[in-house]
């Protein structure tokens, strides 16, 4: 019979394996237990912080059996009562890539229903990598993070995974008005901007200091980007991701590519080259900021048509295309896009996701469609966090 567990009670469990969302699993008589700052494998002490009919949560509040992959996180602030942001800087990132690795596997087999191996891949050093951080201000105005499960700000005088040229720790020293979202923003052309908006409410964030359109360049192209609009978190994302894309399209000349979820054409600057002047980008964004910077950044080509609006609600509108290129938010693209992609009937579909339990259902509804998942890769573009990146190829499966 399973036992109802109650919050503030502390107990001894063995760490089992990994679960999506930066949890290990862990078990006491029969309840189950989702464990922040464990590793598989550890004996360890825990503190239940939430229970409920189905699961309980809680934090490791003593190694009893350490793993010898446990390090010292590097950031004095990622600990059970810090920032809430880095959940894996207590292990080392050669083994943060297995577990993501297992958490990309795990998803797959439970909801898509097939079996896959791939190895997550390291894009570069664990720390100084985010080009775009959110921060919050305490009501004293000191800058920090939210920590986890909370709505407390917690102070910070450094963020060790901002890339260095957004300068944090001098931010970090400011005198801040209270309770204010502080967005900072980093090219790589060395431009800085912040942004402030009030926590209580939602207004939008308005521009404090810097310029209001950053310039990003990639393989070669300048492009715009505001500050409201979406950029890779990654300073070697748009890069690596571009690289991929355009490996996995494949497209040739005349074609006519969609970019849906374009933003403000990351993905269409790299394939333009490859369609010549006698083929067409439609580039499908909900952000009506990010198409601004689209429409600027495509001004000179005549064969990219830029899009304002929902791209479920657009794809009924257009007949075919060859290949669809698609980066959708967190909760991937969904049944309806999915079907209305098929329809298209393109020889070559690329997703880019940034969720694998959304990539693994979406992969579902495609098999059913009739395409098969034919090439996937991820990479570790958020290192000491469990979250991924994969892009994934699905073509029209073969009949024999």
């Amino acid at each position: 019979m399973k036992r109802t567990l109650v919050v503030g009670e502390v107990l001894e469990v063995d760490i089992e394996k990994v679960a999506h969302g930066g949890h290990f699993i862990a078990r006491h008589e029969g309840a189950v237990i989702f464990v922040r700052h464990g590793i598989p494998g550890e004996k360890s002490r825990i503190e239940i912080t939430s229970a409920g009919a189905s699961f309980n949560r809680a934090d490791v509040i003593e190694v009893l059996t350490s793993s010898a992959d446990r390090v010292s996180a590097p950031c004095e602030f990622s600990h059970r009562s810090g920032c809430g942001g880095c959940d894996f800087q207590h292990i080392s990132p050669e083994r943060q890539l297995k577990l993501k690795r297992e958490v990309i596997t795990e998803q797959f087999a439970r909801i898509a229903k097939i079996d896959i191996q791939v190895d997550v891949e390291s894009v570069g050093p664990a720390l100084g990598w985010r080009s775009r951080v959110t921060s919050t201000t305490d009501r004293n105005g000191k800058l920090g993070f939210i920590g986890s499960r909370s709505h407390k700000v917690i102070p910070v005088s450094q963020c060790l995974i901002a890339a260095p040229q957004m300068n944090f720790d001098e931010l970090a020293k400011r005198q801040w008005k209270g309770d204010m979202r502080v967005e900072i923003a980093a090219s790589n052309t060395g431009e800085r901007s912040i942004s402030l908006s009030a926590t209580r409410d939602e207004s939008k964030p308005r521009l404090s200091e810097g310029p209001a359109v950053l310039h990003e360049e990639v393989l070669g192209v300048t492009l715009e980007v505001s500050n409201a609009s979406f950029w890779q978190g990654h300073i070697n994302a748009p890069v690596i991701l571009s690289t991929v894309v355009k490996e996995f399209a494949e497209v040739e000349r005349g074609d006519h590519v969609l970019d849906l979820y374009g933003g403000v054409g990351l993905f269409a600057s790299v394939l333009l080259e490859e369609i010549g002047e006698t083929g067409r980008i439609d580039l499908v964004e909900g952000s009506k900021t990010a198409t601004a910077d689209a429409v600027r950044n495509f001004k000179d080509h005549q064969h990219v048509k830029v899009v304002t609006g929902d791209v479920v609600k657009h794809l009924p509108r257009i007949e075919s295309a060859d290949v669809v290129v698609l980066d959708p938010p967190r909760d991937g693209a969904g049944k309806n896009v999915v079907l209305e992609i098929s329809r298209l009937t393109p020889r070559r579909v690329v997703y880019v996701a940034c969720d694998p339990a959304a990539l693994a259902r979406d992969t579902g509804y495609f098999l059913a469609q009739g395409y098969s998942l034919t090439k996937i890769r991820a990479f570790d573009l958020f290192p000491m966090t469990h979250h991924i990146e994969c892009v994934a190829l699905f073509e029209p499966t073969e009949v024999s």
